[in-house]
Formats: C-alpha cells, sequence, structure tokens
C-alpha cells in the first residue's frame, strides 16, 4: 500500500480511506490503515497502553468530526460515525428543523480534552464506562468492546469466544498488554456468556 502523503491533513487521509472503503470499516480498521500507511498524524506506537489508546481515538474522532462538518457545508457526503462503523454515505439535504445538540462531536472538537487528559483520567473514563453500562446496556458495551457488531454477522457463542482469545492474545500483559484492558476483556466475555449460550 502507498503511503499517505504527509501533505495531506489527518480528516484527508481519513477521506481517503474511507472513500476505498465504501462499505464502511471500524475505528481500529481505520487505525491499522493509518499506521499501515504511515500517517505521521496519529502515534505509531502500539495501543496497549491505555493513554495511547485514548490519545489515538481522541485524534481520529476530532479528524472524523472535523470531516463530517466539512463534507456537510461542502454538500459533498455525510459521515456515519461510531467507534464499530464508520462509513462514507452520500449527500442528503435534511428538511429545516431543530437540531440536537451533539455532546459527542463538540467533546472531540475540543482539543482540550485531549490535551488534559492524563492516565488516571483514562482510568476514571474507563471505571465510569463499565458502571455506566451494568443493566440493560452491558451486552452492548461488552460487543463494542470485543468490536462486534450483531447486524454484521450473525453472533454465536463460539465467534464471541474465538474473538476473546484473539484479545486475550493481543492484550496480555505477559506479551505488553494492558493489565486494566485484560481485566475489561474478562469482564465482557462474562457478560456475554450471560446472554449467548
Amino acid at each position: 500500500m502507498d503511503d499517505l502523503s504527509p501533505a495531506l491533513d489527518l480528516p484527508d487521509h481519513l477521506l481517503v480511506l474511507l472513500q476505498e472503503n465504501p462499505e464502511g470499516c471500524s475505528e481500529y480498521a481505520l487505525i491499522q490503515q493509518l499506521k499501515r500507511r504511515h500517517s505521521t498524524h496519529i502515534p505509531n506506537l502500539p495501543l496497549t497502553d491505555k493513554l495511547v489508546l485514548f490519545r489515538t481515538h481522541f485524534l481520529v474522532f476530532n479528524a472524523l468530526y472535523l470531516l463530517r462538518d466539512r463534507l456537510w457545508a461542502e454538500a459533498s457526503g455525510h459521515l456515519q460515525i461510531s467507534p464499530l462503523h464508520v462509513q462514507l454515505l452520500p449527500y442528503a439535504s435534511a428538511t429545516a428543523g431543530l437540531c440536537e445538540q451533539d455532546a459527542l462531536r463538540e467533546y472531540y472538537l475540543d482539543l482540550s480534552n485531549l490535551k488534559d487528559t492524563g492516565e488516571d483520567d483514562v482510568e476514571r473514563l474507563l471505571a465510569s464506562f463499565w458502571t455506566r453500562m451494568q443493566g440493560s446496556d452491558e451486552k452492548r458495551a461488552a460487543l463494542e468492546l470485543f468490536e462486534l457488531d450483531r447486524s454484521v454477522q450473525p453472533l454465536t457463542l463460539e465467534l464471541i469466544k474465538r474473538r476473546y482469545r484473539q484479545l486475550v492474545g493481543l492484550h496480555h500483559p505477559d506479551r505488553g498488554g494492558s493489565t486494566q484492558r485484560l481485566q475489561s476483556i474478562n469482564l465482557a466475555m462474562e457478560i456475554l456468556q450471560r446472554y449467548y449460550r
């Protein structure tokens, strides 16, 4: 694969990748493609460190929201943004009406959230994520952590176990991974085993 031009900014790099993947892809897949193409806009470090993971995620989502705003202003496309599925869609004008405030957009476009977030803050964000996801949202949160989308493929316990083994191998502390991340993966597996038998 070709290197991405260093003259392009990160939103432009993402636009190139999304145009090459019209069916869309996950945030993780975008990050891996950026790394393979030697993008200088994201840290070229393993995502096993929580702070590196947060900063990489933040930079990508900041660029995605900037790109979505630009595409909308140019009336040239629409960007569907979520960690599991990012997709470039054709532009469709909206009818006039009330717009909901997009709190995620505001968060990711405020660069002070990147600058002011340290390792302890990331730990608290991860802990509060699981606390908020207890109850009816815990299944969805566990599927998101495993990067499994129910609409793309039928989910079975065997598929979930296979993904669990992949994630454990990737994030195990003996292989340079994070103990905290491994604990989150184990918790997600416990949750999913309750739903898929």
